[in-house]
This record gives C-alpha cells, sequence and structure tokens, in this order.
C-alpha cells in the first residue's frame, strides 16, 4: 500500500528496513484502542547490529546520531507491518523513549536522541514532534549503541 507518507520517504530518499522477529518472549507492537506501542529497536540493519559501543567512549555522538535514526526507521517499518501497510494511519508520534548505551561520564543523551526526534518530524511534520525521555545505560541488547521506543497514536 502507498500513500502519503510512502511518497514523503520515498521523496527523502529513505527505505524501511524489513522488520526483525523479537529475539525474546514480546511483540514488536501492541495496538490498544487508538494507540500502538512500538516496543524498542535497535539500529540493525540487513540482519547486523550497524552502531556498537558507547557513547563518548568508543562511539561519537554523530555515530550515536545514526544509530538512532536507524532505531526510528525501524520503528517505522514495525509499525508500517503492523498497519497493514498504511502509515496514513499515524496522526502523531506521542512519546519516544531513547536509551543510549554510554561512558559514565557521557551526559549528551538528549543530542544522540535527536537522531530518532529529527527523523519523525522530518517524515511527519508537526505530528512528528513528540513528548520524549533519552537516558544512558550501562549495555544495551547486542551490544547496541541506541535503543528507541515509541507511542502513536493513530486511526
Amino acid at each position: 500500500m502507498s500513500g502519503r507518507i510512502d511518497a514523503r520517504l520515498a521523496e527523502l530518499g529513505l527505505t524501511l528496513p524489513e522488520t526483525q522477529a523479537p529475539r525474546g518472549n514480546y511483540i514488536p507492537v501492541v495496538i490498544s484502542g487508538r494507540h500502538a506501542w512500538v516496543a524498542g529497536q535497535v539500529p540493525l540493519a540487513d540482519g547486523e547490529v550497524r552502531y556498537r559501543g558507547r557513547v563518548g567512549a568508543d562511539l561519537s555522538v554523530e555515530d550515536g546520531q545514526a544509530a538512532a535514526r536507524i532505531c526510528a526507521l525501524n520503528i517505522l517499518a514495525q509499525l508500517k507491518r503492523a498497519l497493514d501497510g498504511d502509515l496514513d494511519r499515524v496522526r502523531r508520534i506521542v512519546k519516544v523513549g531513547g536509551f543510549v548505551a554510554c561512558a559514565a561520564d557521557f551526559s549528551a543523551h538528549p543530542q544522540v536522541v535527536n537522531g530518532a526526534s529529527d527523523l519523525f518530524v522530518e517524515i511527519f511534520g508537526d505530528a512528528g514532534r513528540h513528548a520524549r525521555f533519552a537516558v544512558g545505560a550501562a549495555s544495551l541488547p547486542l551490544g547496541s549503541a541506541v535503543e528507541v521506543d515509541a507511542v502513536i497514536e493513530i486511526d
């Protein structure tokens, strides 16, 4: 199914990745009422983690932003699958949560998670603006540098 959001993705030169099966006892998206809760996504592309390590130690803030951007694309891929291919059902990105694997003295978590936030705004405009948290973590699944989840209002 192709619509307004698919056209916007194409205009931006973005392709959503193939969805990955969960690596634990959970489902990638839960739809409850008018909200879709998308489980945390790591920077997987073609089945491989693209950014491993800790931001501020092994990776730069820019690397972290690129990782968060991949996480956001994975969120949209999971959401598109759950919505039978129709991202035009998205009304608003409500909340984004960002976890950054980082050095103990690292404090630029918000700048890293902007990689995901900026992408949502690029795609959805004002409907992409959201509430958010960005926190540091000692480690993340699969050695990922970033993990992002989202709550999205849908029709």
